[in-house]
């Protein structure tokens, strides 16, 4: 258990996270991010502890798990600071369970979360009004993340029921450019898989005599238990 030692009312840490994603399509980087929130903590008489940067880390992994995630929750937990500054919501956190979740026990040990850039407004949950509404914007972003993979979904299932081209390029099948059309020597490989399956053989088993015969992924890669049911179980 992390030792507590007393902060300063106004200590503050700041966190900042991209993904490669972020960097590349939306010029987001890390030394903007640290220069936007280190004049934030100035305006706001916060004294700054430490600045933990996180670079090419996936927000779906838990803000614990993330090399400098943890050292933040660390500093938390110890009572090294009494404010955490971040640019957004999901620079943190992976969902608005976890967001909700996280805070709620941050503000029993009061502790302050500062999100930057919340629709051009800046929120402090130190206040009841901050806490009510990152109540009701977490429930937002979950709600937008939500309805983006419901029609992501659909989308891919639109596109594999018209035997159009998605990434990757599935096993069976060659791309020519939008469409996809079928690679007779993968078929007769799958049809292989299938009746090897039928004959009471293993995921494993199929991937060894698949491997021992030479026969490589897509990829050209060697086969697994895992790649074999995707390509036995992928419909199209």
């Amino acid at each position: 258990m992390a030792k507590r030692t007393t902060a300063n009312d106004r200590t503050a840490v700041i966190y900042l996270r991209v993904s490669t994603a972020d960097q590349a399509e939306h010029g987001v980087s890390l030394d903007a991010q640290q220069e936007r929130l280190t004049a934030y903590a100035v305006a706001n008489g916060l004294e700054v502890a430490g600045i933990l940067r996180e670079s090419a880390i996936s927000g779906t992994i838990p803000l614990a798990e993330r090399p400098e995630g943890e050292k933040l929750t660390e500093m938390v937990s110890s009572g090294q600071v009494r404010h955490v500054i971040a640019l957004k919501l999901d620079r943190l956190f992976r969902s608005a369970v976890d967001a909700l979740s996280t805070t709620a026990e941050w503000d029993k040990q009061g502790i302050a979360l500062h999100l930057v850039d919340m629709g051009g407004q800046s929120l402090n949950t130190g206040s009841a009004m901050g806490r009510m509404t990152l109540t009701l914007m977490a429930g937002f972003a979950q709600f937008e993340r939500d309805l983006t993979a419901e029609r992501t979904t659909s989308a891919l299932a639109h596109k594999k029921a018209n035997n159009q081209a998605y990434s990757p390029t599935p096993y069976g099948k060659d791309r020519d450019g939008e469409r996809l059309t079928d690679n007779t020597q993968e078929q007769g490989i799958i049809n292989k898989m299938r009746e090897l399956r039928d004959n009471g053989f293993s995921l494993r088993g199929i991937a060894e005599h698949l491997n021992s015969n030479g026969i490589e992924s897509k990829q050209g890669k060697q086969w697994y238990a895992s790649s074999v049911r995707y390509v036995i179980n992928n419909a199209i």
